[in-house]
C-alpha cells in the first residue's frame, strides 16, 4: 500500500503533562489499520512541532501484547497459585458491584479504600466518569498519587488563591530572571507546568541576556543549560527559599507594585523569618550566605523575574513551606501576575470555575491521623489502614489505573498488605506489581481508541490553546471506555442499594457543556470548531487576571497563612541539631519515562541500563566502593542491591535512584519490563517519613547508608 493511501489523524500526547500536538498517520483497512508514523505537529500553538521519544511510543502501548484486552479473574489453582481466566464483562462488572455492596454494607463504608494512580488526570474519562460509581461509595479511604507528588502545590493554591488548582505558571518566554529549584523540566517536559519546547525557550531566555538559575543536588540536564548551577543539600531548600525572603525584607527590596490593594499579611510575615537569614541557610544547605543574597538581590531587581520549584521541593520533609515561599518570594517581589513573572491561565475548560476549591484537614486517618486533603488521605498511609485491625479497617480495595507497590513509599510493605485484602479490583491495562494482587482486572480501551480533552494541563500551560483529540481507531467490540466501566459499575451498585441507575452522557459532551460555558464562549468555541481545528486553537499568552481571578472569599491574598507560618518551628528545630552523616537519597527523571508501565515498551527502554545508582566519587572512596560494582543501600524501611555510578554531576553526600522499577516480582505480564526490570527506590523510601504540614510522602531526602554488597 502506498503512502497516498495513509489517513492522518491529529492527536494530543497524553503521556505526560507537555500534551504535545501529534501527525499520526496510518494505513490498512478498518478494523485492520496499523500505524506508520507518529510525528510533532508543527500548526500546534501549545507545542510548535515538538515531541519526545514517548510519543513515538504510543504505536508500542497500542499494539503491546502484554495489554489486556478482556476482563480477567484470578483463581488459585491447589497449589495455592494464582492464575488468571478470561470473563465476559457483564460476569466482571456484576461480580466486583455485588462484592463492594456486600463488604461495605458488612463493615461499613470506610471498609473499601480507593486509589487512584497518576494517568487518571491523563484520560479525561477517568475524570469526568469516575463520580458515576463513587458518589454511591463516598469512604474516608480515598488515596491518589497527589499525596507522593504535588500536593503542596494544591495546599499553597488553596491557602494564598482560594482553590486547588490554581496555579501561577512561570511565564519563561518573557522572564528576565528565572530561579528553579529541583526541578528539570528537560527531563520531564514541565510539571504543574505545561511547557512543550523547553529547551528551546530556555535557551531563548538567556540569548535574550535572561538568567536561568538552578538549585538542584544533581547537576541535571536543565542545570548543564543553566546560567548558574547551586548544589543543595536535598531537604534544606525551605532554609534557602526563607534566606532569600529574609533578605529581600531586610533590605526593603519588597514591592508589592500592582498586588498592593489586594495583598496582606507580609510584615507578620517578616517578622516571623527573621531567624532564617543566609548565614543560618548557608550551615545546612552548602550554598554560601554570599550567593543567598545575590540571587535574592538580583531576582528582586530584575524587570521580570520568577520562582519555581517542583518534585525536589514538593516531596521532602518540608515540601508545604516550600511551595508556599515559592508564592510569597513571587509576591514580595510583585512578580505574581505580571508578564515575566508567573501568571494564571484562563483555560476554554475552566475546572477553577466548574469543580471543588478543596479543603484541608476535614477529617483524618484511622491509624496514624494524618489529614485530608480534597477528600483525600496520604497514600503513605495505605498499607496500615488495610492491615490495622478496627473499625474503618480496609477490605476492599479499588485500584485505578495505578501501581503503588511501586510508587508509593514502602511498597514491600503494600505489596504484603494487599494480600490481606478480602477483595481487590483494579481498572488497568496490564497486570502488574499491585494488579497481580486483585481478583478482577477490568481493563479499558487502548488511548488511542477513545477521544481525548486534556482537562487537567491546559489550566497549567504556558499558552492559553485548546484542542480536541479524536479517536484514531475504532473501538474493538467487545470493549469498554474507562468511562464505560465507571458508569457500568455504578449503575449496577446504585440497583443493588436499591437506587435508580442514571444515564449518563459521554465526557466529550461534557466538554462541550464546558466550552460553551467557559471564558471564551464569545468565540463560539464548540466540539465541532475544535473538530475543525484538529491542531488546536491559540487562544492567546497569558495575561494579569487578579483579583478578579482569585477565589478567595474577599478576593484577597493573605501571606501570613496559620498553618506554614506554625511550621516554621519544625523546620528551625530540626536544623538547630548536628546531622549526622548518612547519605540522603533522591530521585531522578528521565525524557523516556514517567510511569511504571513505560519500561514495557522497547523504544523507551533501549540503551544502556538507567536503573543504576548515581553517586558522587569522594563517598565511593569512603566507602571503598568502585565504579560499575553492585551495593547495598539501606533505610530504616529495608535494603536493596544495585549497581553504581559515578559521576561528578552529583553533590557529595548525596546518591539518586529513579522511580518506577522494579518489575522482578512474580506474577506479572510485562515481558520487556521484567528484561529491564531494575530495582524499586520505593522499596527503602519510609512510608513515615512526610511533611507533617500537608501529609506529602518525603520520598527525598531519605537518610540511607550505601555498602560494598
Amino acid at each position: 500500500m502506498n503512502a497516498d493511501a495513509r489517513t492522518t489523524h491529529y492527536r494530543a500526547c497524553h503521556l505526560c503533562e507537555a500534551i504535545c500536538g501529534l501527525v499520526i498517520q496510518t494505513e490498512g483497512e478498518p478494523g485492520n489499520e496499523k500505524i506508520v508514523s507518529i510525528k510533532g505537529d508543527p500548526n500546534d500553538p501549545l507545542s510548535r512541532g515538538h515531541i519526545c521519544p514517548k510519543a513515538v511510543a504510543l504505536k508500542d502501548i497500542h499494539e503491546d501484547p502484554d495489554r489486556l484486552r478482556r476482563p480477567i479473574k484470578r483463581v488459585m489453582n491447589e497449589q495455592g497459585d494464582a492464575n488468571w481466566e478470561e470473563i465476559s464483562w457483564d460476569e466482571a462488572l456484576d461480580t466486583t458491584a455485588q462484592r463492594l455492596v456486600d463488604i461495605t454494607q458488612r463493615d461499613g463504608i470506610n471498609a473499601l479504600g480507593i486509589y487512584l494512580g497518576n494517568p487518571t488526570v491523563h484520560n479525561y474519562g477517568m475524570m469526568t466518569h469516575q463520580g458515576n460509581l463513587f458518589r454511591h461509595l463516598r469512604t474516608d479511604n480515598r488515596f491518589s498519587a497527589t499525596s507522593v507528588d504535588q500536593l503542596p502545590h494544591h495546599l499553597t493554591s488553596l491557602w494564598l488563591f482560594g482553590h486547588k488548582s490554581l496555579f501561577p505558571i512561570p511565564d519563561i518566554d518573557r522572564t528576565d530572571y528565572f530561579l528553579m529549584l529541583g526541578a528539570n523540566p528537560i527531563a520531564s517536559n514541565g510539571s504543574i507546568w505545561t511547557v512543550p519546547d523547553v529547551k528551546k525557550r530556555i535557551k531563548a531566555l538567556v540569548a535574550r541576556g535572561g538568567k536561568l538559575v538552578v538549585i538542584d543536588p544533581r547537576r541535571t540536564e536543565t542545570a548543564q543549560l543553566a546560567s548558574e548551577h547551586h548544589f543543595i543539600s536535598p531537604g534544606t531548600d525551605a532554609l534557602f527559599l526563607l534566606a532569600v525572603l529574609n533578605t529581600i525584607f531586610s533590605e526593603d527590596l519588597a514591592a508589592l507594585d500592582q498586588l498592593a490593594p489586594f495583598t496582606t499579611g507580609l510584615e507578620e510575615v517578616a517578622l516571623d523569618i527573621a531567624q532564617f537569614t543566609p548565614e543560618f541557610a548557608a550551615m545546612h544547605t552548602g550554598i554560601e550566605a554570599d550567593d543567598i543574597r545575590r540571587i535574592a538581590r538580583e531576582l528582586a531587581t530584575a524587570e521580570a523575574a520568577v520562582c519555581y520549584g517542583r518534585m525536589g521541593v514538593s516531596t521532602q520533609a518540608y515540601g508545604g513551606l516550600c511551595q508556599w515561599v515559592i508564592q510569597l518570594i513571587n509576591i514580595a517581589t510583585g512578580n505574581l501576575d505580571k508578564p515575566g513573572g508567573s501568571l494564571f491561565t484562563l483555560p476554554a475548560v475552566d475546572q477553577v470555575s466548574s469543580i471543588s476549591p478543596g479543603g484541608f484537614a476535614r477529617h483524618r486517618s484511622r491509624v496514624r491521623g494524618l489529614p485530608e486533603f480534597d477528600r483525600e488521605i496520604p497514600a503513605s498511609t495505605m498499607a496500615e489502614e488495610i492491615t490495622t485491625p478496627g473499625e474503618g479497617q480496609i477490605r476492599a480495595l479499588f485500584t485505578g489505573a495505578g501501581n503503588p507497590v511501586l510508587s508509593t513509599p514502602n511498597g514491600r510493605q503494600l505489596d504484603e498488605a494487599l494480600e490481606e485484602l478480602e477483595f481487590m479490583v483494579s481498572l488497568d491495562p496490564y497486570l502488574n506489581e499491585t494488579t497481580r494482587h486483585a481478583d478482577i482486572i477490568l481493563p479499558p480501551t487502548s488511548p488511542l481508541e477513545h477521544d481525548h480533552y486534556d482537562i487537567a494541563f491546559h489550566i497549567n500551560a504556558i499558552r492559553n490553546t485548546t484542542r480536541f483529540s479524536e479517536p484514531v481507531f475504532d473501538k474493538p467490540e467487545g470493549s469498554l471506555h474507562d468511562w464505560e466501566i465507571f458508569t457500568e459499575l455504578g449503575n449496577r451498585v446504585a440497583t443493588l442499594l436499591g437506587l435508580d441507575p442514571q444515564p449518563a452522557i459521554e465526557p466529550s459532551q461534557i466538554i462541550e457543556l464546558g466550552l460553551q460555558m467557559g471564558p471564551y464562549s464569545h468565540q463560539q468555541l464548540s466540539l465541532a470548531k475544535l473538530k475543525e481545528n484538529p491542531s488546536g486553537i491559540d487562544l492567546g499568552p497569558l495575561q494579569p487576571q487578579l483579583p478578579q481571578r482569585l477565589q478567595t472569599r474577599d478576593k484577597m491574598i493573605r501571606c501570613n497563612t496559620p498553618e506554614p507560618l506554625a511550621d516554621l518551628e519544625r523546620l528551625h528545630h530540626e536544623f538547630s541539631r548536628p546531622h549526622h552523616g548518612l547519605l540522603k537519597l533522591i530521585g531522578r527523571r528521565h525524557v523516556r519515562s514517567n510511569n511504571s508501565w513505560m519500561h514495557n515498551y522497547h523504544r523507551l527502554v533501549k540503551g544502556k541500563n538507567r536503573c543504576s545508582l548515581l553517586m558522587h566519587p569522594d563517598d565511593m572512596d569512603l566507602r571503598d566502593i568502585t565504579d560499575g560494582t553492585t551495593v547495598t543501600i539501606s533505610s530504616r524501611a529495608g535494603a536493596l542491591q544495585v549497581a553504581v555510578e559515578a559521576t561528578e554531576d552529583l553533590m557529595p553526600g548525596v546518591v539518586s535512584l529513579p522511580h518506577g522499577f522494579g518489575h522482578n516480582r512474580d506474577g506479572i505480564r510485562m515481558d520487556i519490563a521484567r528484561e529491564h526490570a531494575g530495582v524499586s527506590c520505593n522499596d527503602i523510601t519510609d512510608e513515615l517519613a512526610i511533611d507533617a504540614l500537608s501529609g506529602n510522602a518525603a520520598v527525598n531526602g531519605v537518610l540511607v547508608s550505601v555498602v560494598a554488597f
